[in-house]
């Protein structure tokens, strides 16, 4: 069986890797790989290729494409999804936060998520198989994370986890109506809610950082 590959990462010897691991895959899988070493080039790869592609290999941290506002290789999933509908993606990463996770979930639902460090060679071959054959597969940090995250998601919502971003890149609470579609007051009472969460009585933006990077989610 054929299948047709993009593999997206700006490190040449990982995709060298990458190519001799699946060399050695016991599927059976005859691959015609194709590769690009930013979201630039992959952008134009995948708007103007006319021939789909199977399975769409993407890392996380890539150079940007400030042009089309894509900032890493999370940006590039609703592209694909644009002019490679059938495209099952399969996105790696270095990264092991929480909630930077939890947003390539929910943003970009890809048929395959796995964090670098879970995985060796046979696993790689695994979900590779796995994702070729139109199922989801997920490393074990993820499988973790989803888990953990069951029960907190309903109190940590989108606005609640953007929030605690937010916070984590230095920009204060006074300045976060203007990079979210909330008014000062309703932040306010999320916080209060967030705080909650965290179990903090009282505190200040620093002690919601602090537990929250002690939890994993930042």
């Amino acid at each position: 069986m054929e299948v047709t590959v993009l593999m997206i990462d700006d490190h040449p010897p990982i995709i060298e890797g990458y190519k001799s691991i699946l060399s050695y895959n016991p599927y059976g899988y005859i691959l015609d790989i194709q590769t690009a070493f930013s979201c630039e080039s992959a952008y134009h790869l995948i708007s103007t290729t006319k021939t789909p592609f199977d399975v769409v290999m993407i890392d996380y941290t890539m150079p940007p494409f400030v042009e089309k506002n894509i900032h890493c290789g999370a940006d590039l999933v609703p592209i694909i999804r644009q002019y490679l509908p059938k495209t099952k993606i399969m996105m790696l990463t270095s990264h092991s936060e929480s909630l930077l996770l939890l947003k390539v979930l929910k943003e970009g639902n890809p048929e395959g998520l796995l964090v670098k460090s879970d995985i060796l060679a046979d696993e790689f071959l695994v979900a590779f198989d796995t994702i070729v054959k139109g199922e989801s597969y997920f490393s074990s940090t993820i499988i973790s994370l989803k888990q953990e995250l069951k029960e907190s998601d309903k109190v940590l919502d989108s606005y609640n986890r953007q929030i605690i971003m937010l916070l984590s890149q230095g920009i204060q609470t006074k300045n976060l109506p203007d990079y979210l579609n909330l008014s000062k007051s309703a932040i306010d009472k999320r916080k209060v809610i967030i705080k909650e969460f965290f179990d903090i009585e009282k505190g200040t933006d620093e002690d919601i950082l602090r537990e929250a990077r002690k939890q994993g989610f930042i």
